[in-house]
């Protein structure tokens, strides 16, 4: 049976026989905090329509009740969306999380080391050439990019800033093929290519929920798994050496579970700019701690995207506005405010 073992300095340590742990409170309450809005924004987003839906009738949806309209523009329509979102967005986060972690810089993101640049390239390229299976593609493209920028940061180790000069110069590589594929595209496929491209969850159903909850439900074990390493890795890699820790190999498993998670991400919504950068230093900042928590970073991450998905049909643009616009007008403040306060640091 559980049982407090000692109180330390914002953390609670329990025991049970021979493991403990310390729970982190101020990480808890934010968690709990997060985890209430962002359903509470979930309720509203799956209501919010043409044909508005109280929380009440939400309720009765989901555990079975409801009219037959009722059920299918939640269950078929909106759900799918919302869903969609949360679990892109909480995808993102986590990865973010994982590299900048792994880099020891607030810069590292999957949108910085490349990912996301690959995986619009095979989406594109999937959309001119007519192929169809864009998340497949998406997916491919990401995957693809991530193997390849390891493989050129890769001397014998990875090192996290080499990694993000390389993820740059790459990313401005996988653009540049972007904006060639689409100035040979007709003007049709460049419609519909701007608009993935943007990052959106208008259209989303269930065949882009279930692949991503599927890929969830694979990687979050895998990145909370992959989180112990990088506990050693942030010391340094000589530190780690010394403590025992495989480093080539727990390198590869930190870049392989971020990429594989905002590749699954990027598949099913888009590009959604800028979570997977903002999302972790706002959890880091909320939180307190060394590193940026996984367990906040997905909440936060859900519900911005939904969050920001759901002002823009309510306030900006009841038409259908992209929700990477809108997180894209999130995170570039706090990109340019990032940037001046390590210019200081370092002038200072």
């Amino acid at each position: 049976m559980s049982s407090p073992l000692l109180v330390l300095p914002g953390r609670r340590v329990l025991r049970a026989g021979p493991v403990s742990a310390a729970i982190p409170l101020r990480t808890v309450a934010v968690t709990l905090l997060a985890l209430a809005a962002t359903v509470a924004a979930g309720v509203v987003a799956v209501g919010h329509g043409d044909f508005p839906i109280s929380p009440e009738t939400v309720w009765q949806v989901v555990t079975g009740g409801g009219t037959r309209i009722e059920r299918h523009i939640l269950l078929n329509l909106r759900l799918p969306r919302v869903l969609c979102g949360l679990l892109a967005g909480a995808a993102l986060a986590v990865a973010g999380a994982l590299t900048q972690t792994f880099a020891r810089n607030p810069l590292a993101s999957p949108d910085v080391l490349g990912v996301t640049y690959g995986a619009s390239v095979g989406a594109v390229a999937a959309i001119v050439l007519g192929v169809g299976l864009i998340p497949i593609a998406a997916l491919a493209g990401a995957l693809l990019s991530a193997a390849a920028i390891y493989l050129l940061a890769w001397r014998q180790g990875i090192d996290g800033y080499r990694l993000v000069l390389i993820g740059l110069g790459a990313g401005q590589l996988l653009a540049g093929i972007t904006s060639w594929l689409l100035l040979r595209a007709d003007v049709a496929d460049v419609s519909r290519a701007s608009i993935w491209l943007s990052g959106s969850l208008a259209g989303r159903d269930w065949s882009h929920v279930r692949p991503l909850a599927v890929a969830l439900v694979v990687l979050l074990p895998a990145a909370v798994a992959v989180s112990i390493a990088l506990r050693v890795l942030q010391f340094g890699d000589d530190t780690a050496r010394g403590l025992g820790l495989r480093l080539q190999g727990a390198q590869l498993a930190v870049v392989v579970v971020a990429a594989a998670l905002a590749a699954a991400a990027v598949a099913a919504a888009g590009p959604i700019e800028f979570v997977a950068f903002v999302v972790p230093q706002i959890a880091l900042r909320l939180c307190g701690g060394s590193r940026p928590p996984l367990v906040a970073s997905a909440v936060l991450g859900a519900f911005l995207v939904v969050g920001c998905d759901l002002l823009a049909r309510i306030v900006v643009a009841p038409e259908e506005l992209p929700v990477g616009l809108l997180t894209a007008m999130v995170g570039t403040p706090y990109l340019l405010w990032l940037l001046l306060r390590r210019s200081r640091r370092i002038s200072g």
